[in-house]
């Protein structure tokens, strides 16, 4: 169990995810990361030429909400960055293509994205400036935030569990009265159907 926990909070504290995106000379090329309410995100993104000839290529960016709120949008941009707190909970898309006209080399460009959220995307160096803190009590400020985050994470995913739980059962439900109903209307059709034939035959003095 200590063992799991240590993994988690080096997973946290080394939560860097550095992307490298093949954009196509036309159409989109996107990426997205399901985030929880009050993380933070911050992202650099760098844009390199598959032609050697044209060092200096650019790239348009547009990053989006769950909900399709634009957090971030820049057009033909070489390099740039982009941070905010998410205020949604949901998968967080960025964007990437190439303006029309605006790569000479008519092919595809790399987009290098480093991506960074919760206890990763914090400026470490300032708060150890702010607070007059290094070395190991540094660290365990590090370690701290990262268990903080630990302990979100858990009530996140034990909300989301609920939630899931929830659905599960009012689906449950309704099957299980859709069935019920469909069985009164067939044991119904059959007994109107019975009486049906019964008044025919009579009718006919067949019986």
């Amino acid at each position: 169990m200590r063992r799991w926990v240590l993994l988690m909070v080096l997973c946290l504290l080394h939560k860097v995810q550095a992307i490298w995106l093949t954009v196509p000379a036309t159409g989109t090329k996107c990426v997205s990361e399901e985030l929880h309410n009050n993380v933070v995100v911050l992202a650099d993104y760098f844009a390199i030429s598959d032609d050697h000839h044209h060092p200096n290529p650019t790239v348009s960016v547009k990053v989006s909400s769950p909900f399709g709120n634009t957090l971030h949008h820049k057009e033909n941009m070489t390099h740039g960055q982009f941070a905010f707190t998410t205020t949604e909970a949901g998968n967080y898309l960025a964007c990437f293509w190439v303006e029309d006209g605006h790569n000479p080399g008519g092919g595809s460009l790399t987009v290098s994205l480093d991506w960074k959220t919760g206890i990763a995307a914090k400026d470490w160096e300032s708060v150890a400036r702010k607070e007059k803190i290094e070395g190991l009590e540094l660290e365990l400020r590090k370690l701290e935030g990262a268990v903080e985050a630990i302990h979100e994470n858990l009530i996140y995913l034990k909300t989301r569990e609920a939630e899931m739980r929830s659905v599960s059962e009012t689906t449950n439900t309704r099957v299980a009265s859709f069935s019920i109903a469909s069985l009164g209307v067939c044991v119904l059709a059959a007994v109107l159907q019975i009486l049906y034939l019964k008044r025919y035959f009579q009718k006919k003095k067949l019986i």
